[in-house]
């Protein structure tokens, strides 16, 4: 779980055009959320296109660890067996959340209005990563913590059940200390209330008003205004997870950078809350086509067809951050292709994600040969006109500093470079995305992926 293992380096270099279809995984977000709120419905909830990534096993362990029973069938359709709100068991042992920052937090909020104690743990990296914003609303509801320096992991979390309602107003955009406060609120007597001045992605609330929580969404003086009544029953459910937009963003970045590509994403998940990269890529002059747009389990689903173009450089909106910030790094490697120069702003949070992303692709792309000024809140890019990339020297790798997209990203930056990006880890991936080189290398060969 813990990036122990020898690194994986690799170099990524331009070997001709993607063509064909490729199916990434499910999406990481809806595939936590399954877990978590299967293990608190009683009965059977079953889950087809689980993401199986180490993320996602993280929070599966830490649910087994608390009493639900997960289980893979031999036909990839996961069932879980719920314990029920209010019923999640004291665990004999520290839940090792790996890489996971989503797990720890949303299963932070989960524990807090429950009876039991759990300490946290995770890899050196999420270790790093600031806890506070969670330990404050939580704490508000009764819980308590004992956390390492500055609020990080290790940490131990009392719950406590009655918990005390709460109305909170999210002082940064943040998905998951919305969801935390609204999965402590599940097991709590009376109506705990989210005031999200920014919205962020809406999975939680699709899926717990799905999985039957008494669940309001409304609007006061431009904010949202979540209420959820506890204490919930939940329904088991049967979920089909789309494919994730945050993994499609790569193999749509590399097809809109690699001549002669013409590649269709299948079965991508275009939640509004989520899918602001592509728009942002079309603005730029993208050719990214749905195709067969449908509705699965609450969520807008489509195909889409990605075209080699020509892109030209913009000045990102910082309104669209919330919608699309795990997709930065990528976004910056088309942007160092395009013609023109492409600023961001707005972008403080990526400094506090798996790594300092605005440090790191600042770096990783200037060793690439790229034009880059980092700015404190965002990265400036003067792009080559579309012209590859000269690639990192040969005695010389991209840092990826444990974090999954600073490696997919700097791969997609090596398709489109003259002599290859080499990546000191790739390791990482398989956090999120563990079939990542395996469909890239089908995509590359036109195979059906």
């Amino acid at each position: 779980m813990s990036h122990s293992n020898p690194p994986s380096p690799r170099r990524f270099a331009a070997s001709g055009p993607l063509t064909g279809r490729v199916a990434v995984p499910g999406d990481k977000s809806i595939s936590h959320r399954s877990i978590m709120l299967g293990a608190l419905a009683v009965g059977e909830t079953r889950v087809t296109g689980l993401l199986e990534g180490e993320d996602v096993f993280a929070t599966a362990a830490a649910m087994r660890a608390m009493g639900a029973t997960i289980e893979r069938g031999a036909n990839g359709v996961w069932s879980i067996h719920g314990v029920g709100v209010g019923s999640l068991l004291q665990p004999d042992r520290a839940l090792d959340m790996g890489n996971s920052g989503t797990s720890t937090r949303l299963l932070m909020g989960l524990v807090a209005s429950h009876p039991i104690r759990a300490v946290f743990t995770g890899d050196a990296s999420l270790s790093k990563r600031p806890m506070g914003r969670v330990i404050e609303p939580l704490s508000q509801m009764g819980a308590s913590f004992e956390a390492s320096e500055g609020g990080r992991l290790p940490l131990l979390l009392r719950g406590i059940s009655p918990a005390v309602p709460i109305t909170y107003r999210l002082p940064v955009a943040s998905a998951q200390v919305k969801s935390a406060v609204l999965l402590a609120g599940l097991n709590t007597a009376g109506i705990t209330t989210v005031i999200e001045p920014v919205p962020t992605r809406d999975h939680s609330e699709r899926m717990l008003r799905g999985f039957g929580a008494n669940l309001e969404v409304g609007e006061d003086k431009g904010a949202r205004v979540i209420r959820i009544h506890g204490e919930a029953d939940l329904i088991p459910q049967t979920i089909t997870v789309p494919g994730d937009p945050s993994s499609a963003a790569f193999f749509a970045a590399a097809a809109l950078l690699v001549p002669g590509s013409d590649l269709v994403i299948e079965n991508v998940g275009l939640n509004p809350t989520r899918a602001a990269l592509f728009d942002v890529l079309r603005q730029m002059g993208g050719s990214i086509e749905e195709l067969d747009r449908r509705e699965v389990g609450g969520e807008p689903v489509a195909d889409l067809r990605v075209r080699h173009s020509a892109l030209t450089g913009v000045e990102v909106d910082p309104a669209v951050v919330p919608a699309m910030v795990d997709e930065f790094p990528v976004l910056f490697v088309a942007a160092a292709l395009a013609q023109g120069t492409t600023t961001t702003s707005g972008l403080e949070e990526l400094r506090v994600k798996e790594s300092d992303r605005i440090t790191a692709m600042a770096e990783a792309l200037s060793l690439a040969g790229a034009r880059v000024e980092e700015l404190e809140d965002g990265l400036v890019i003067h792009g080559t006109g579309g012209d590859p990339l000269p690639g990192t020297p040969e005695s010389a790798s991209v840092v990826t500093h444990l974090d999954h997209r600073i490696a997919m990203s700097m791969a997609v930056a090596g398709l489109a470079s003259e002599r290859g990006v080499q990546v000191d880890d790739t390791g990482p991936i398989a956090t999120s995305f563990p079939t990542f080189e395996a469909l890239l290398t089908r995509a590359m060969h036109g195979e059906h992926a």
